[in-house]
């Protein structure tokens, strides 16, 4: 390969990690001078920061007027582990695993929860299980979209409308940048840290009003830490969803957050928000079609993801050694263009396929993806140079 010219012009932020993710453009610590550090939580002037943190997240995601929103512990892992310790067991259960938390879930159901009546529908990275193989007389739990393999579910059109059993969805890089339609979703997960811009600390947990009743309906057979417990005297903790959390909170994280809403009502709302990514990684699909070695590790484009865009280098490095294994290959990309300042944690999520992950979630500016796409070319073509000296 020819060597590339190296480009003149850098991105203006180098930030491009799919978790914590870009801050909203134009944020300054400034933004952070209202935050209630040093209050009690449970003060009345805190429970109403918390409070407005909770009803623009619903106003924002155009939820259904009866469906509830709470901040509970643990940022998106926390939020899914409670929903899971808390209603699974009532049925059978069938968990879609294809990325890694999907892949995380199933082994909590089968090896921890241990329910029985527990079925993996699986499928290698870049693709999707067969949708059609699931039984919604049971739960169902998967990511709606899989952040560490850059595949999302396409719509929701699969689920249907008078299922059985729950549906549990990890939405938390899908929330704010794709097309959730909520009347599919029972249960969904996300934390501040991904499309939003924020910094992690707690997670967001949405109820649909068929969660409600199965928490008031059911007990699971396992003990619950006190931080997933939401029923007392089997109803439904209504603190919760009033800014009463569980435990402390950061309220410089909520003022962060907030900002992030206040931002996203700015510009226009969900929609705005969803045009943004999709225009950002419609960056990314452009150059990847006029870039012969790199390709999305989404086999089906409708399932390619519009927030962490996942890449596979598809283009053979030979050395005098032999080939150079994808991962020497993306390693040396990484790496180099961290250290020339313009693009950080861009590698694939340690357990996925080695290659490339660039985070294109409406935080991100269209014109720094821009900058950043003839880069990656540089990079690539300054990693088959170098692979080769060294060989």
């Amino acid at each position: 390969m020819k060597p590339a010219q190296k480009p003149k012009q850098r991105p203006l932020s180098q930030n491009f990690s799919s978790g914590p993710c870009a801050k909203r453009p134009g944020w300054t610590p400034d933004v952070l001078k209202s935050a209630l550090v040093g209050r009690v939580h449970r003060a009345r002037e805190s429970k109403e920061r918390l409070k407005l943190a909770l009803d623009k997240t619903h106003h924002i995601l155009e939820l259904p007027a009866d469906y509830r929103v709470a901040m509970v512990p643990g940022s998106d892992t926390g939020a899914f582990e409670m929903a899971m310790w808390s209603m699974l067991g009532a049925c059978g259960v069938d968990v879609l695993a294809w990325e890694a938390f999907g892949r995380q879930w199933a082994q909590d159901i089968v090896r921890h929860l241990r329910i029985e009546d527990a079925r993996v529908l699986e499928a290698d990275y870049g693709c999707l299980p067969d949708l059609s193989a699931i039984d919604f007389e049971r739960d169902v739990v998967f990511t709606w979209n899989g952040t560490t393999s850059g595949v999302r579910v396409p719509n929701g059109d699969w689920i249907p409308g008078d299922r059985r059993g729950l549906t549990f969805v990890d939405a938390t890089s899908a929330v704010f940048a794709q097309d959730i339609d909520w009347a599919k979703v029972d249960v969904a997960t996300f934390s501040w840290q991904k499309v939003a811009g924020g910094e992690a600390a707690h997670g967001m947990l949405i109820l649909s009003p068929r969660a409600v009743e199965r928490l008031e309906s059911y007990v699971p057979p396992w003990p619950l830490p006190k931080v997933f417990r939401l029923t007392k005297a089997y109803r439904v903790i209504e603190g919760l969803f009033e800014g009463e959390t569980i435990n402390t909170p950061s309220m410089l994280c909520v003022e962060d957050y907030l900002d992030a809403l206040l931002w996203a009502e700015g510009i226009g709302g969900l929609a705005a928000l969803q045009a943004r990514a999709d225009a950002n990684a419609q960056v990314i699909f452009d150059w990847i079609e006029r870039s012969p070695w790199i390709t999305n590790l989404a086999v089906d484009a409708a399932t390619r993801s519009n927030t962490s865009v996942c890449l596979r280098i598809d283009h053979p490095v030979v050395t005098s050694r032999g080939v150079a294994s994808e991962a020497q290959v993306s390693k040396h990309i990484t790496a180099l263009l961290d250290e020339e300042d313009v693009a950080k944690d861009i590698g694939a999520y340690r357990a996925a396929p080695p290659g490339l992950r660039i985070w294109c979630g409406s935080t991100v500016e269209h014109s720094d993806l821009e900058r950043l796409t003839p880069w990656l070319d540089w990079a690539f073509a300054h990693a088959v140079t170098a692979l080769n000296k060294t060989a």
